[in-house]
């Protein structure tokens, strides 16, 4: 049976939390028993004198039921773990579920320049989630809400989907932990879902850059499920092969900070359209044999008219802009560091000074490029979204105190568009406002989606170190960059 939307949010996980209750309790009292047994039965027994075939078979017998109340304990203890872990992770789950419900169903009314409108959210079958527009319009819901969508949509099923893969591991520590036999218990003994689920996670973080994307989102939900300890074990395991499988890939929304300038290719081709498009060519020209390499390329991608996303060059970014590493350092480490670290060294102490891992990641800020600072990424981006995600690692120092470290990536994204309220003026060449956008609505050109990561760096929590600098990116985006044909979507400028 395949869990739905339905069966998540309808669960009722009191029952869960009441059936490990009931097995907790049945637990301490087999622990009591088994005691009286030992203490009590098997004692007498070893210590009596007494000789012959009723002596040997009453000893047996009685070891042999010493033996059952244990393994009753076992199994009652196993069980007992197994579902206060899933009543704990459904909770979670089921908790993230019904407020991102919520949350897509209310929009945003207060978002500018236009409020998000509230979106429908219901049972698609099969596992899968369906949101769609509460506004009915003609020309279908506009670039924001259908990121939207997109993204609600795709969270909302990952969530069903991390929800059966619990109840599924349930399901097999359970058969595990009875043995499938009435009149025999204590088979497999589980102190948590880790040991179901770890064996899964290092298969899967072993095909590193191998992983397809159904295994890399299985993945992603496997790391939030398991517990400090054992992640720690899977990252120490499987670090460089975790990150080739996207495990920091960004989970906060990415979509378009705007409407966009409108649906592509909905609008009739004018004289004036052809003039426009030849002055942005001789632009993407200039500028690519100017400093302006990032603004050409993303331009000439633009016209080239595909719609197909491209990589931002993040280190690149952040080495070029003093205050866009500025705005990361400040708004996405430094004010963090202090609550990662307590948190971490808390999970520390409670894993016995053991090794932990934690998982992190900021939400989206944004942050505009100017003009006068940075001509190049303004005319690139000019507004971008970025977040930082990564990991917490506790690990015993030499000298018998915790040290913590963050391995983390900044992330960035946005959307190329030039809608209402965006010309150009470089040098001799003047493109006024709305009209590079209508190249989109007229198809001769189309918006794209630009996203990247740097590279993955480490910092010292709570050390004073400054923290560290971004990868020198070389010669990333420059006309001399030997991939840059490739990110660019193929194709040499025109010139």
């Amino acid at each position: 049976m395949t869990l739905t939307w339905t069966d998540l949010i309808t669960l009722d996980l009191a029952k869960v939390n009441e059936a490990a209750t009931e097995w907790k309790t049945a637990a301490e009292e087999l622990a009591k028993l088994h005691g009286t047994v030992r203490d009590g039965l098997v004692r007498k027994a070893e210590a009596a004198r007494w000789e012959g075939a009723n002596a040997s078979v009453t000893r047996e017998f009685v070891r042999s039921a010493a033996k059952e109340v244990d393994d009753l304990q076992c199994e009652a203890k196993s069980i007992h773990a197994v579902l206060a872990d899933a009543h704990e992770e459904l909770t979670r789950i089921q908790k993230q579920a019904k407020a991102l419900a919520d949350e897509a169903r209310q929009g945003d009314p207060t978002h500018d320049p236009e409020p998000d409108p509230g979106l429908l959210v219901s049972d698609g079958g099969g596992g899968k989630v369906r949101v769609e527009s509460s506004i009915c319009d003609a020309k279908g819901p506009d670039q924001r809400t259908q990121d939207m969508i997109r993204w609600y949509a795709d969270t909302l099923t990952g969530l069903v989907s991390h929800a059966a893969e619990v109840d599924a591991a349930v399901t097999r520590a359970l058969r595990a932990s009875h043995g499938a036999d009435p009149y025999n218990a204590g088979h497999a003994e589980y102190t948590s879902l880790d040991q179901d689920q770890l064996p899964r996670a290092m298969t899967l973080a072993a095909l590193g850059e191998d992983a397809k994307p159904a295994q890399r989102a299985e993945l992603r939900r496997l790391w939030q499920s398991l517990s400090p300890d054992a992640r720690a074990q899977l990252w120490t395991a499987h670090r460089d092969d975790l990150l080739a499988a996207g495990l920091f890939s960004p989970s906060v929304k990415q979509v378009a900070p705007d409407r966009g300038s409108g649906k592509h290719g909905a609008e009739g081709i004018e004289w004036d359209d052809w003039i426009t498009r030849t002055k942005m060519q001789a632009l993407v020209v200039g500028a690519d044999g100017g400093d302006l390499n990032d603004a050409s390329r993303h331009m000439k991608h633009y016209l080239d008219n595909t719609g197909t996303p491209m990589e931002l060059p993040v280190d690149k970014m952040l080495t070029d802009n003093d205050g866009f590493q500025s705005h990361v350092d400040r708004r996405h480490l430094l004010n963090r560091e202090a609550a990662w670290r307590e948190q971490a060294l808390a999970e520390y102490e409670r894993n016995g000074g053991r090794t932990v891992v934690i998982p992190v990641e900021t939400p989206n800020v944004d942050y505009y490029f100017t003009e006068t600072a940075d001509r190049n990424w303004y005319y690139a981006v000019g507004g971008a979204r970025s977040n930082v995600t990564g990991v917490v690692t506790v690990v015993p120092g030499a000298d018998g105190k915790a040290v913590v470290g963050l391995d983390y990536q900044v992330n960035v994204w946005d959307r190329y568009n030039w809608d209402e309220g965006k010309g150009v003026h470089i040098g001799k060449f003047e493109i006024p406002d709305g009209e590079m956008g209508r190249q989109h609505k007229i198809g001769l050109a189309q918006e794209f989606n630009m996203a990247g990561s740097s590279s993955v760096k480490h910092y010292e929590l709570g050390t004073g170190a400054e923290v560290p600098a971004p990868d020198d990116p070389g010669r990333a985006g420059e006309r001399s960059d030997p991939g840059r044909h490739a990110r660019d979507g193929g194709g040499d400028i025109e010139r």
